[in-house]
This record gives structure tokens, sequence and C-alpha cells, in this order.
């Protein structure tokens, strides 16, 4: 479900190139997340120093955070080659085909890591702590075992739900990062970035007005941004006002709290629907005709964050400050 409608639209591969454009590409261009900046960049430093394979990464958190952009950068700074791929596409078979292609000291990034499949994640396991692979030639008794050396390299896995992995596979990483929601004083000096990598001039309060909407997160704020030049550039004349920017903000249907009709439509089902909760997430999921996986990732957390939901063991409840938001009480669970 898009959480946003533009007045002009581009096509997957334009948006997709437009993203690749506003990627920080070093670590002093990335803005934010200063804690997890200053221990990756004495990691690099080290192991460039020493020659090796940076240790494997662990990068957690929502979606949109700057994930992808650290792992970019990992690559930028060792100056290695990167192998992308997506955690439920990778199957057993691929993992000896993709493991065998790298160069020493590369970086494989696998996003979505806590879908990969267990067989799969399981071969993985000697690959990271000896830098081999056991490949079972055969069947039953004839069956026999071939051991393949790798060259040294660095995993970096991405996920936003860190509970799924499993113990094994969490153990084996050197370094485990966990992002952190931006302010809107970094949010803001991204928008300002992005905007002169696009060529459009916005104003400060502007800017700010875009950052605060954007649920701390950096992919929501540079989303909002081209939305809101397409408004400047369709209805006005291509700078970015306050002005403009709230005109825009109000026909994407963004409100203060930088929550889109999506997540409002999730409180008040809670709100309405189900008297407050608590509700199981498949019964929301259903009820809002949307994917269990995109509640939890997408926007639970940033609701949490805000106290209007909580998590229990029954299922969601909305709280005070949610049912305030929407302008819901108590008794509009009659309404329903």
């Amino acid at each position: 479900m898009s959480s946003f409608v533009a007045p002009v639209l581009e096509d997957e591969d334009d948006e997709a190139a437009v993203e690749q454009t506003l990627r920080p590409r070093s670590l002093d261009e990335f803005v934010g997340q200063e804690r997890v900046k200053e221990q990756l960049e004495i990691a690099l430093i080290a192991a460039k120093a020493r020659g090796e394979a940076l240790d494997h990464v662990l990068l957690a958190g929502p979606p949109g955070l700057g994930k992808t952009s650290l792992a970019h950068i990992v690559r930028e700074e060792l100056g290695v080659g990167l192998r992308t791929i997506a955690g439920p596409a990778v199957e057993k078979k691929d993992i000896a085909a993709i493991l065998t292609a790298l160069e020493p000291r590369d970086v494989l990034f696998v996003d979505e890591i806590h879908r990969m499949s267990r067989t799969a994640e399981e071969i993985l396991y000697p690959a990271l702590e000896d830098f081999r692979i056991d490949i079972v030639m055969g069947e039953g008794a004839g069956a026999r075992t071939l051991t393949l050396d790798l060259p040294p390299f660095t995993l970096i896995g991405a996920t936003t739900r860190t509970g799924l992995l499993t113990t094994p596979l969490r153990d084996r990483f050197g370094l485990t990062f966990r992002l952190d929601y931006y302010d809107a004083g970094e949010l803001g000096a991204i928008v300002h970035r992005s905007a002169r990598i696009l060529g459009v001039e916005i104003a400060a309060d502007a800017a700010e007005e875009i950052a605060r909407r954007a649920r701390g997160t950096p992919r929501i704020a540079n989303r909002i941004l081209r939305r809101v030049r397409d408004v400047a550039e369709v209805r006005h004349q291509g700078s970015i006002t306050n002005d403009v920017a709230r005109e825009a903000l109000t026909l994407l249907e963004i409100d203060e709290q930088g929550l889109d009709r999506e997540a409002r439509e999730l409180l008040r089902t809670i709100a309405g629907k189900f008297e407050g909760g608590p509700v199981d997430l498949s019964t929301l999921a259903a009820s809002l005709g949307e994917e269990q996986e995109t509640i939890e990732d997408v926007y639970e957390p940033y609701l949490l964050q805000l106290g209007f939901i909580q998590r229990t063991p029954r299922g969601r409840t909305i709280t005070k400050l949610g049912r305030a938001h929407v302008g819901a009480t108590a008794d509009d669970a009659k309404l329903f």
C-alpha cells in the first residue's frame, strides 16, 4: 500500500535512479547515527590498516533509516566489490555460487536477512566463521562432503526484525548496530542536501516542515521532498516555500505528526471496530486489507514511538494519545 500519491508520476526506474542519486557516498556525507558512524569508522580504519576483511556487520532498525546506504558506504570506504541479494529470494542452491564468486575483502549485502530460509542460513555458518562451505555430493551411503575454501569477505545483514534472527546467525556478526529514528534537525539537513542534488530551491522553514512530518525517516523525507517538488513545479514557479510545502502535505494527507491516511485508519480501526483493543495482528491486518509484515515493519514502530499504540500479549491496543490524535473517544466504538 503506497503512503503517498504523486501529482506527477515517475516510473519505478526513474524513482529508483533518483533515490540512488540521493544516497550518501561516504561517512562524512551520512547525516545522523553518530554513534554508529563513529564505531564503524574505527572498524573500517583498523581493517584497512591490517589489510583484512571487515568483520561481519548486522544493521537493524525500521525501514528507511540508512541500512542500505551504510552497506554501500562500507564498500566505498574499503574500495572493494559489493554483491546485493534479498534474503527471501536466496535459496540453498544459490549460496555456493554467490560465495565462490566473491573476491577477497568483498562485501555481500543481504537485505531482510531475517527472512532467509533456514537451509540457506545453515550453509552460511562455516562461511562466516571459517571462510569455507561444505557441499554434499550425492545421496545416501555414497554421499561425500566437498569443502571449498572462500576468500575472506564481509557479510552485511540488514533486518527490521532482529528478534526473528536465529541465535547462531546473530552470534556470527562481530559488529551489530541498531539505527534509531532521526530528529527534525538531522532530517532538515538531509532535506537541504537532497534539494541541492535535485536542483530545487527550498526555503529553510519549508525544509523544516517536511522534516517534521517525515516520521524520523530519511527515506520518507526524500520521498515527500520529491512529491512537494512536483507540486511546486506544476502549480507554482518551482521553488519550495513553506506555503507550497504545506499545500503539498495537505494534498498527500500527511498530518502534523507525519502520519498518512493509512496510519490514521489503523488507529481508527483499533479505536472503533475493536473498541480500543486488544486486537491480534492477523485480525487487524485482515480488517485493514494489509499484510501483517507491513503493519509490523512500516506503521507500528513509529506509532509505538509516539505512544499511540501498545503491543500487549493479547494484541494491539490504542492509547489515550492515539485516541486524541484521531479524535476518537471511548464512545466512538458504538458508531461502528
